[in-house]
């Protein structure tokens, strides 16, 4: 598809059924789930376990063939939590499990089909017991690249951005690009540029979300119910 058929109307319907998809399925599964969430494809969010927290203005984006998976699964009594914080977003296929405790900055982003795991989940010797496990903690403004596996123990210090496909088994410092398996530093950020983070971005969320809004009510212009089912039953070359 070139570009969305949809009559405005249609786009707004679907867009509200989607928050409500979201307030009346998904947060009651959230022991917090702060203000203003924007849930894209909500159904396709799998939630496990107990407690899973996000906080404001989260973007979370799943697809059918890309799950968003925040599990818990304890390890002991107690133990076992995800944290996430405000300004964050998660991409399709993004898997978060934690026996032990996972907690994530504010204005994080990870990329599609990225793992996040706090526990090796099967012993070397024992197979039968979730084997070891070890806090991991990600700083504010991280960027997790696609596929990107990070795994029990490491810490990612603030505004790291860690490569495609990467294997982070060591902590990686502050303002430093990490890619590889195993994960090493290969840059180090300019600390004279300055950054801007997607706090900034969600400053005004109501004027924010009035101007994609407004923008989707441009793109759509013109676009008629029969237009769009013409589009599905038979669509045409530059569609």
């Amino acid at each position: 598809m070139i570009r969305d058929h949809r009559p405005y109307f249609i786009k707004n319907a679907y867009l509200k059924f989607q928050a409500f998809y979201t307030r009346h399925f998904l947060r009651p599964q959230f022991e917090i789930l702060g203000r203003h969430p924007t849930f894209m494809k909500p159904w396709h969010v799998e939630i496990f376990g107990s407690p899973v927290e996000m906080g404001d203005c989260a973007i979370v984006i799943a697809a059918p063939d890309g799950k968003v998976r925040l599990a818990v699964w304890p390890e002991a009594k107690g133990k076992g939590r995800i944290r996430i914080g405000s300004y964050c977003m998660l991409c399709p296929g993004v898997r978060i499990s934690s026996a032990s405790e996972i907690i994530i900055g504010d204005n994080c982003m990870i990329a599609s089909r990225a793992y996040v795991t706090d526990c090796d989940w099967h012993d070397i010797y024992n197979r039968i017991t979730i084997g070891k496990s070890a806090p991991v903690q990600i700083a504010a403004n991280v960027w997790i690249g696609d596929s990107a596996i990070i795994c029990k123990g490491v810490q990612l210090g603030e505004n790291c951005i860690i490569g495609a496909g990467a294997v982070v088994v060591d902590n990686v410092p502050a303002n430093t690009i990490a890619a590889g398996n195993p994960a090493r530093v290969v840059k180090k950020l300019d600390p004279n540029e300055k950054l801007t983070t997607r706090a900034q971005w969600f400053a005004d969320p109501a004027a924010l979300f009035d101007q994609i809004k407004q923008l989707d009510k441009k793109m759509l212009k013109g676009n008629t119910v029969r237009h769009w089912v013409r589009h599905l039953l038979y669509p045409r070359r530059g569609d």
